[in-house]
């Protein structure tokens, strides 16, 4: 590895021990501050989603309510995936690849959908090419994506990227992201109301390094001592660099990634 990080110091049991238990503390620590974390996200406040929107998935058109399947929650991943394109963003295909088994969150009334903007028989394509079993619908023709924040043209709506508008963006030296066509994120919503007259509340949403915990691949590689291999915060670069991420057909390909985009600690913080 000449020239990356040649590899952790090695030292005998006896020390190894005793600084992997002076980590432990940290471990816990951080633990018990994501408890307090996951619980103040619970406590946010919700607000009523004013219009039903609309997209199109395998049965037709839906409604937002109807995304949710019958169940009390909804978890949204805003794919990058505009009309046009050939193919999602890495990034995204990325973390829809750590997706789990979705028996798991039915189990606890939660739904899980993806929604990009691209028209519906592209979804469904790229869809099967990944082989993923999520549904997956197109909001083409609705302000959805714009209202979320994930998909950016101020001649629709304000932008309001990771709650910065287009100037604090720039004057943070996001520029990039502020002219950015789409974006990722992850929105949740709660079903309200007694039947017949159900209503939508939008709990929370979250973007850049907020998806991270998404990301079951990344927690596998942080347990690492080579890390992510991204080339940043003292990890080596391995593959394409940086940007190493590829569509999961990819790998042996010499393709470029499908989009910018990646979850790194460079110029997307949290």
């Amino acid at each position: 590895m000449t020239g990356q990080q040649a590899g952790p110091r090695v030292v005998d049991r006896a020390q190894w021990r005793t600084e992997r238990v002076q980590l432990l503390e940290l471990e816990k620590s951080l633990t018990r501050a994501r408890d307090v974390l996951n619980r103040m996200r619970r406590e946010l406040p919700a607000v009523r989603v004013a219009q039903p929107y609309e997209f199109t998935g395998p049965g037709g058109t839906s409604t937002l309510l109807d995304l949710f399947e019958g169940r009390r929650q909804l978890i949204v991943q805003h794919v990058m995936f505009g009309p046009g394109w050939r193919q999602a963003c890495a990034g995204c295909a990325f973390q829809a690849d750590s997706l789990g088994h979705l028996a798991h969150l039915h189990a606890r009334d939660t739904t899980f959908a993806a929604v990009s903007r691209a028209p519906y028989p592209e979804l469904a394509a790229f869809r099967k090419r990944m082989g993923w079993e999520f549904p997956w619908y197109s909001s083409a023709g609705s302000t959805f994506n714009y209202d979320f924040g994930v998909s950016l043209d101020e001649r629709v709506a304000p932008i309001d990227w990771n709650y910065r508008t287009a100037p604090e963006l720039r004057q943070a030296g996001l520029g990039a992201i502020a002219d950015a066509e789409e974006l990722p994120g992850v929105s949740v919503f709660l079903r309200a109301g007694p039947p017949g007259e159900e209503h939508v509340l939008h709990t929370y949403s979250t973007y850049a390094r907020g998806v991270e915990p998404l990301l079951g691949t990344y927690a596998l590689l942080d347990l690492t001592p080579l890390g992510r291999g991204e080339g940043w915060d003292g990890m080596p670069s391995v593959g394409a660099g940086r940007e190493w991420i590829r569509l999961h057909d990819e790998y042996a390909t010499a393709d470029g990634i499908s989009c910018e985009h990646t979850f790194d600690g460079q110029g997307l913080e949290h």
